[in-house]
């Protein structure tokens, strides 16, 4: 069997949770088949000897291209959501047990569609691919440029969402805008007992590898450690809602050069992720506030 023969082998035997993922990130039966055909066009043009599990770099691929239509959607204000496309779509590619078919179509029923809707592109990401498909957060992690406790937190915030659940509420808009203005003061400042009030006691700063050759630190824990790394910093910086989250940017020549991604837990900042790699924030779409 020749290599073009054998990846088309490997993506039909992936086709059905390929397109069970998409579904349940896009809630649109034409969007899901869409990113599908482009994950097929993608490992087309891949190096097949370079990928060691198939299934899991098509699973990826798809994900990524979810992002970016997730994105683009809150760009143009549209709404795709499909309510008579749920009942079709049933992920048969890992089992062959007809009752727990039935149970997964259930889960991805109108109720859960529509709530899904109102989550931000990372936290549907992380929720749909580790709540649904088991991956695990280390995996997730890459995919949305967040570290894997950044992903965890997101993933556990969208669950709450899902299920209704008032218990460890967190923030609402208005109060993390004024958290978010709070740090940024304090940073410029110096004010090292504001951060501290603001900063989880656990906080963790994850920086990609751009931002570290800008010169951002390594991986901190703690608030004390978090504080003083940005104890009369964040200069540049301006409040933002990053892919309908709130975060700082940092903007040079009209271009995004560097985004903090924060993530919440009550009303304190758990965890920061300083973002530099060009292509992924070419993809972000930011508002300043």
């Amino acid at each position: 069997m020749n290599e073009k023969n054998w990846l088309a082998g490997e993506f039909e035997a992936n086709r059905a949770h390929l397109g069970a993922v998409a579904f349940r990130m896009l809630g649109s039966r034409t969007e899901a088949d869409d990113a599908v055909q482009e994950a097929w066009l993608r490992l087309g043009r891949s190096d097949a000897e370079a990928i060691d599990n198939v299934g899991g770099w098509l699973t990826t691929v798809v994900a990524r291209i979810c992002l970016d239509m997730l994105r683009s959607r809150k760009t143009r204000r549209e709404d795709p959501f499909d309510p008579l496309a749920h009942e079709h779509v049933v992920d048969t590619s890992r089992t062959t047990d007809p009752e727990r078919e039935v149970a997964l179509a259930d889960s991805v029923g109108l109720a859960l569609l529509i709530v899904l809707e109102r989550l931000v592109p990372a936290e549907r990401i992380a929720f749909v691919l580790h709540d649904m498909f088991d991956l695990p957060f280390d995996d997730i992690a890459p995919i949305i440029n967040r570290s894997s406790m950044a992903t965890r937190q997101l993933a556990s915030r969208a669950r709450r969402r899902v299920q209704g659940r008032t218990d460890a509420p967190e923030a609402d808009t208005s109060r993390k805008r004024q958290i978010v203005n709070a740090f940024l003061a304090a940073s410029r400042l110096g004010d090292i007992g504001a951060l501290l009030s603001i900063l989880d006691p656990q906080v963790v700063f994850v920086p990609d590898v751009t931002a570290m050759r800008y010169g951002a630190e390594s991986e901190l824990y703690g608030a004390a450690a978090v504080a003083d790394t940005f104890k009369g910093r964040a200069q540049g910086a301006q409040p933002a809602l990053i892919d309908g989250e709130f975060g700082l940017v940092v903007v040079v020549g009209g271009r995004l050069h560097v985004v903090l991604l924060l993530t919440f837990d009550g009303e304190k900042i758990a965890g920061i992720d300083a973002v530099a790699d060009p292509e992924y924030l070419g993809k972000l779409r930011y508002e300043l506030i």
